[in-house]
């Protein structure tokens, strides 16, 4: 992808998807941090008030997937998720050279690794949603599904918090890539660097 002549920015995310993004990570900290108050009995010592707590936690998860449901909305975002569903061989090769520790890594808008973590996170926040159903209402289902739904409840949470503390880690090693998601617009240096392969006049067909 050409840089634009004139140096300007590259817009990358349309304001439906920012706003996605933003309320969605706020609904999943705020689980994080209240399943570390429930679970962690020095940190529940220390806050108090276990069933407000549990009602937060709650509602925060059954809230988790509206953020997306009601950006569906947006065509812009469609189009983004098409490209996250898609697997082509530039992440096949993309995975190669993070394996060799290469640079040398082509990328369209969304590299393989942003992909992987989009679709491991949608299918743990479902996972998260259904044994949490089940351990909120208790008259769904036999005490075994119950208890079964509790401990992979329990220990997806741990893997959640370690996805999204990783994921924070990457986004703090590159604050081009935090004003993008904040902004809408990237630098077109660092866009031609990362996602050599995108094209944002394909953004711009897909949003009309």
């Amino acid at each position: 992808m050409p840089p634009p002549a004139d140096g300007g920015r590259v817009r990358r995310f349309a304001r439906a998807e920012r706003w996605v993004h933003r309320t969605t990570a706020g609904l999943m900290l705020v689980c994080l941090a209240t399943a570390l108050v429930l679970y962690y009995p020095p940190v529940s010592e220390l806050v108090g008030r276990r069933r407000l707590v549990v009602v937060v936690h709650e509602w925060c998860g059954l809230m988790l997937p509206v953020p997306l449901l009601l950006g569906l909305a947006s065509r812009a975002l469609r189009a983004d998720l098409g490209r996250l569903n898609r697997f082509t061989a530039s992440d096949r090769q993309w995975l190669r050279a993070v394996r060799r520790r290469s640079w040398d890594r082509p990328a369209g808008k969304f590299n393989a690794g942003q992909k992987l973590y989009a679709s491991w996170i949608a299918g743990a926040v479902l996972v998260m949603l259904g044994t949490g159903l089940l351990m909120w209402f208790t008259h769904l289902a036999p005490l075994v599904w119950r208890t079964g739904a509790t401990f992979v409840h329990d220990w997806l949470a741990v893997a959640v918090a370690v996805a999204v503390g990783g994921h924070v880690w990457m986004a703090v090693r590159d604050p081009e890539a935090r004003r993008g998601m904040r902004t809408g617009s990237v630098d077109p240096l660092w866009a031609v660097r990362e996602h050599p392969e995108w094209d944002p006049q394909d953004d711009r067909r897909s949003s009309r």
